[in-house]
């Protein structure tokens, strides 16, 4: 990754101090940017997996690929898959890197992938999310995880963007439709009133943003599009703080990205 961002020497010090390997790790390779056949920055990668906070997540491992508990890894909160995996991402950890991680990504998907492409908090379409499948996604794609699922995976989030394909919510015999969680086009969620989500916007943008262009179809430009618009309808900056934060079905007015609140105990 390249980054304009440079630390002061004394900031720079205590990040590559050596009792801290993970941190180590993360600013050898994402700030000072060693190339990856760095012997220093090799020693400091083994090291950050034995020693740092990702050989402690990677420890915490069911043999199988699971945390705490089987199957797709919502629940409980912060302790199961889909946060260790996202943590892992956020570590910088990579499925070539250690074998333990390509497992754990492969048992996700065999849990957590409906046919159409909904990764979902139960195994079932009707448990998907935007910021859920967005968070996923991007992390499975940073860690360098390739698999086939993975571009169903995105072909849904870009459908459920711009609703190209997904029948209404309530429509029966199809998997490819919204349900009362991811409701509608344009971010909708059941659990912001059915409103638009900046929340759930931000995590599938950030996946989007990691996906290489030889895989942004036409759907997904057209989905990247509608995200760009909907954050930048208003000044991010502000976000129209002064608008009320939750309005009334009846008359939502304004513009998009206003009308939405975060439930940070109830959003991924």
């Amino acid at each position: 990754m390249t980054t304009n961002f440079i630390p002061s020497t004394s900031v720079m010090n205590w990040l590559l101090e050596k009792q801290d390997p993970g941190a180590r790790y993360l600013a050898m390779k994402e700030i000072v940017e060693m190339p990856s056949d760095s012997p220093e920055l090799i020693e400091a990668r083994q090291q950050a997996y034995t020693f740092g906070q990702m050989g402690q997540v990677l420890a915490a491992m069911d043999d199988t690929g699971f945390w705490n508990v089987p199957g797709p890894g919502y629940n409980p909160k912060y302790y199961s898959t889909v946060w260790s995996l996202v943590l892992l991402a956020q570590l910088g950890a990579s499925v070539n890197e250690d074998e333990r991680i390509q497992r754990a990504c492969n048992y996700y998907l065999d849990h957590a992938l409906s046919p159409s492409g909904q990764i979902t908090s139960s195994g079932q379409p009707s448990g998907t999310v935007d910021c859920l499948q967005g968070n996923i996604s991007w992390a499975l794609t940073v860690m360098g995880f390739n698999d086939p699922r993975m571009d169903i995976a995105y072909e849904w989030m870009a459908r459920s963007v711009t609703g190209e394909g997904v029948a209404p919510r309530g429509t029966k015999g199809v998997e490819q439709r919204y349900y009362a969680g991811k409701c509608g086009p344009n971010f909708a969620c059941g659990a912001n009133d059915t409103q638009p989500c900046a929340w759930g916007a931000v995590k599938v943008m950030l996946a989007f943003s990691v996906l290489p262009q030889v895989k942004r179809t036409p759907l997904i430009e057209s989905a990247v599009q509608a995200g760009v618009e909907f954050i930048f309808s208003v000044d991010p900056a502000g976000a129209d703080s002064r608008i009320p934060i939750v309005q009334s079905q009846a008359g939502t007015g304004g513009n998009l990205a206003s009308q939405f609140f975060i439930l940070p105990t109830s959003c991924s």
